[in-house]
């Protein structure tokens, strides 16, 4: 006789698991496949069961700052990815405040995964214990703390939708030691996330973009501006379908450094405090400004009641309803994804042909060149950089710290498409770019990878050496040494009466012995000619190197808007 199986008969066995284990089960299923941490008492159940997960690759940083800048750098630079760090309570946790503050600014999906004393113990100031909740709620777009154990699979589920929907950002789990102990059955679930606090980006508004498309046709004089949102939405291509079409000069953010290509016709240049005066120029005198992807912060507008005088409307395209009108108020807006509303406000724009106002951007462009002076004997930072984007083939991944180096970098990344270009644009984190090239390379192991970084931001996460040496990430590090915190010692030059005070880096370290001591191939120059052999010799090492430039100590960034001047009172180089 035979006997049908009933669902109870044929069901599989619930898998019943310690919390530590339900945290790798859940990061496979979300897809990760490498982790940045440091362990410590309270997360010591999650290294138990590390090992049991081998298709979790493990990267033991030496600072828990270098592990979340690190999971930033994985993440921005692939679309789509999100970087997981791991940390231990107290200490350990508000170590990662930093990095995590750095991703909030700019938009970077990280999970951030903390131990916490036990649960009976939190609240009782315990040895190692911090408020980890309170410390990050404002770096972070949400952080929780988990009270039993049958939370973790639905909280980690949560945190990575939280982490990847609309405007992206980081998010922390703070998870008691006893409930990583803990056991319960596993219940993965495969439906939808849907949280009222993070509802999906609306589709953008039909009757808005029709009117956007009529105040192109009647624009004279239309600028574009496009900040990360473009990158993080990999609207770029619709970007250029779209300017080209309507023939709209673009200029970008710092942020958006890398969305538009620099040799594009109609690309201008970085605008605002730093940025280029010809691109200062044309929004200042453009009749329509779109805005895509970007916060209007300061350093983009300098002194408010300077930026765009002469536009007659303004248009704000965003994903964040935030950040439309926090500063500049535009005359319409829409809410959205930035690929989205460009696909669909190209097939509603007229083509346009007009030429004028191109003529007079390309004057300004002769008028007011990006330049640098090199006829004084010493190594400029620019002849570096040139010589490094020459390697680069318009692919390589640029990662730059925060100071005259990033923005030296910036304005002189020249790639013909669009590339990645990659630094601190939000906070200005200097000790960002070293770390974040750990996590870039090893999300992109295909691509070349430079890291830029002033003498001052490389010291203060150096220790990071150990990681990439003991992992072999191929990264080729460029140190512009002036043996001063370049950009503090510019603006006391130029803003607070040519007084130097606490910038001079008197005793910096010999590089080349620091890159040998921690096991990395190493180099130095302060010749012009001596920076492509060496460039070429780090390219054919198969590892990280180190390579310092001692550069001209008094090279300073211009065009630059002086301190609480407006946007046509750049001063350029003399």
């Amino acid at each position: 006789m035979i006997h049908a199986h009933t669902d109870e008969e044929t069901a599989p066995e619930p898998r019943v698991l310690t919390g530590a284990e339900i945290v790798f089960e859940c990061l496979l299923a979300e897809g990760v496949t490498t982790i940045f941490g440091y362990p410590g008492g309270a997360n010591l159940p999650l290294y138990q069961h590390l090992p049991r997960y081998p298709g979790l690759h493990h990267v033991l940083v030496r600072h828990e700052q270098g592990g979340a800048h690190a999971a930033d750098g994985y993440a921005r630079s692939r679309p789509g990815a999100v970087g997981v760090v791991f940390a231990t309570s107290g200490p350990g946790a508000l170590n990662m405040v930093t990095g995590l503050a750095t991703a909030y600014a700019d938009s970077v999906p990280v999970v951030a995964i903390t131990g916490q004393v036990a649960i009976t113990a939190v609240g009782t100031d315990a040895f190692q214990e911090s408020d980890v909740i309170g410390s990050t709620m404002s770096v972070t777009k949400h952080s929780y703390l988990v009270t039993r154990v049958e939370d973790i699979a639905p909280t980690m589920r949560e945190a990575f939708h939280v982490a990847r929907s609309g405007r992206p950002g980081p998010v922390l789990i703070d998870i008691p030691k006893d409930l990583q102990q803990a056991r319960t059955e596993l219940r993965l679930s495969d439906e939808p996330v849907r949280l009222r606090s993070f509802p999906a980006p609306p589709m953008p508004d039909d009757m808005k973009l029709r009117r956007i498309a009529q105040l192109i046709d009647e624009a004279a004089r239309p600028v574009m501006l496009i900040g990360r949102g473009v990158i993080i939405s990999q609207a770029e291509q619709a970007v250029i379908d779209l300017v080209e079409r309507a023939n709209i000069p673009v200029g970008w953010t710092l942020l958006g450094t890398g969305a538009f290509p620099v040799r594009h016709p109609l690309a201008l240049q970085m605008v605002g405090f730093m940025g280029a005066g010809y691109t200062n120029l044309a929004v200042c005198d453009a009749d329509l400004l779109i805005m895509v992807g970007m916060r209007c912060d300061d350093r983009v507008t300098t002194r408010l009641d300077s930026f765009a005088p002469r536009v007659e409307h303004i248009v704000h395209i965003d994903i964040d309803p935030a950040e439309i009108g926090k500063n500049v108020v535009p005359h319409v807006s829409v809410v959205a994804d930035a690929r989205k509303a460009l696909t669909a406000l190209l097939p509603l724009v007229k083509p346009k042909r007009e030429h004028h106002w191109l003529t007079r951007i390309d004057q300004w462009k002769e008028e007011h060149p990006v330049r640098f002076v090199s006829n004084n004997g010493l190594l400029q930072p620019q002849e570096v950089l040139i010589e490094m984007y020459a390697r680069c083939h318009d692919e390589a991944i640029v990662l730059a710290d925060v100071g005259l180096n990033q923005i030296w970098a910036a304005l002189w990344f020249d790639y013909a498409k669009p590339g990645r270009f990659l630094n601190s644009g939000g906070t200005g984190t200097m000790g960002f770019a070293f770390p974040a090239s750990m996590g870039a390379k090893l999300s992109n192991p295909g691509k070349t990878v430079f890291c830029v970084s002033g003498e001052g931001g490389f010291v203060m996460n150096m220790q990071e050496m150990a990681t990439m040496v003991e992992e072999n990430i191929d990264v080729n590090v460029l140190i512009l040494n002036n043996s001063s915190l370049g950009m503090v010692r510019q603006f006391q030059d130029d803003f607070y009466g040519g007084i130097r005070s606490a910038v001079d880096l008197t005793f910096t370290p010999n590089f080349v012995k620091l890159g040998e001591a921690f096991g990395m191939k190493a180099m130095t120059t302060d010749r012009r000619e001596d920076v492509a052999p060496m460039l070429d010799e780090a390219l054919a090492h198969r590892g990280p190197v180190l390579m310092n430039f001692d550069i001209d100590r008094d090279a300073n960034v211009y065009p630059i808007v002086p301190l609480g001047k407006g946007m046509l009172d750049f001063v350029e180089a003399s």
